[in-house]
């Protein structure tokens, strides 16, 4: 039995196109290691994005790729990810702890951005990664009572947070700081000025992904997180309706002038399937997400339905991707957080960390 090269295996490879790449794992540059002996192929793949519920569907795609070649050899395929840090804004270094901030941003209040942000969230641990959440809506923050916690934040220095841990990830949010009825009555300044303490003073841990619920708009909230805060990505949330879709625009072209890169468009209640018939209804209008995303050349990342149990479950502390781990809706949410993170990973590498601090003293 002749064993066949290397090149024969990654042409073989080639074959197969990454749904959430776009491209083939060999022009991916995932492809870490081929072994080809008489009788056997061995393949490891690095993706560099958390893709725990689609690892077998892989690699019984690439086994299905490797089979056409000559010889029946035995074949083994192995599928890692290894998640890095990503470039962000000039003049920024990326956060200690943090290897990848990416914010969820709408231009409209109402469209489902907080409940997205947590969903994705979740999603990206569940596909295994290491995730923070915070929650930067100062006068309106809703992510403790989404994630089910109530609990304050210890502080083992007097000046630094450890950050609340549900559902599995790490989370700050004022709202952990005040009674959820205790209206934040603060100007302009004030608001930055705890966004940023928010983030810096809390002792993220390791994590990969560092989600940002940001407010509504592009105020002042924004203006400080793309000035002062290191992100590599951002989520731009919408629904079908072209009132959302108007202001979702402001909020993508924010993001542009900025020089932070949108990993794509998340379409939210784009249908509305009745529980009890079952009909289906485009009750804000059809493709809108889809047009956006066409005609700004970004990624449409996906859409979610509709239903009152995202609703009910996140009210109630539980999240449907925690909540309902294996329903449809939540598979819709791993979905969307593997497309936004393997398109993080296209991204130039931040190597800022591999390079020495010159200090000049004068003595």
């Amino acid at each position: 039995m002749t064993a066949v090269s290397r090149t024969d295996v990654e042409t073989a490879l080639k074959g197969y196109v990454d749904p959430y790449l776009g491209q083939d794992l060999v022009v991916a540059n995932c492809i870490k290691q081929i072994r080809t002996e008489e009788g056997r192929i061995e393949v490891d793949v690095e993706l560099g994005f958390p893709a725990a519920g689609y690892r077998d569907a892989l690699i019984a795609a690439l086994h299905e790729c490797l089979a056409t070649l000559p010889g029946g050899a035995e074949i083994t395929v192995r599928v890692e990810s290894k998640i890095i840090s990503h470039e962000v804004q000039k003049g920024l270094k990326p956060l200690p702890g943090v290897k990848n901030i990416i914010a969820v941003a709408s231009g409209k209040g109402g469209v489902g951005k907080s409940t997205t942000a947590v969903n994705l969230a979740l999603a990206l641990s569940v596909e295994g990664a290491r995730v923070g959440l915070l929650d930067a809506d100062i006068y309106g923050p809703s992510q403790p009572r989404m994630l089910g916690s109530n609990e304050r934040p210890e502080s083992p220095d007097g000046k630094s947070l450890l950050p609340v841990i549900s559902h599995g990830i790490q989370s700050m949010s004022i709202g952990y700081l005040i009674e959820e009825e205790t209206p934040m009555v603060w100007r302009g300044p004030m608001v930055t000025q705890a966004l940023e303490q928010l983030l810096r003073d809390t002792r993220w841990d390791n994590l990969d992904y560092l989600i940002i619920d940001l407010p509504p708009g592009t105020g002042d909230t924004q203006l400080t997180l793309s000035q002062k805060v290191p992100v590599s990505g951002a989520i731009i949330v919408t629904t079908p309706q072209d009132i959302a879709l108007l202001d979702a625009r402001k909020g993508l072209k924010m993001f542009e002038k900025v020089e932070v890169s949108v990993l794509g468009i998340v379409e939210n209640m784009s249908i509305h399937i009745c529980s009890n018939c079952g009909h289906e209804e485009y009750i804000f209008g059809a493709g809108g997400g889809q047009r956006m995303a066409a005609q700004y050349n970004v990624p449409f990342l996906g859409s979610l339905p509709l239903d009152i149990r995202i609703r009910e479950e996140t009210d109630n502390g539980q999240p449907t991707v925690a909540a309902e781990p294996d329903s449809r809706i939540a598979g819709l949410y791993r979905d969307i957080a593997r497309h936004a993170s393997a398109r993080l990973s296209l991204q130039a590498k931040n190597y800022s960390h591999k390079f020495p601090s010159i200090v000049i003293q004068n003595n």
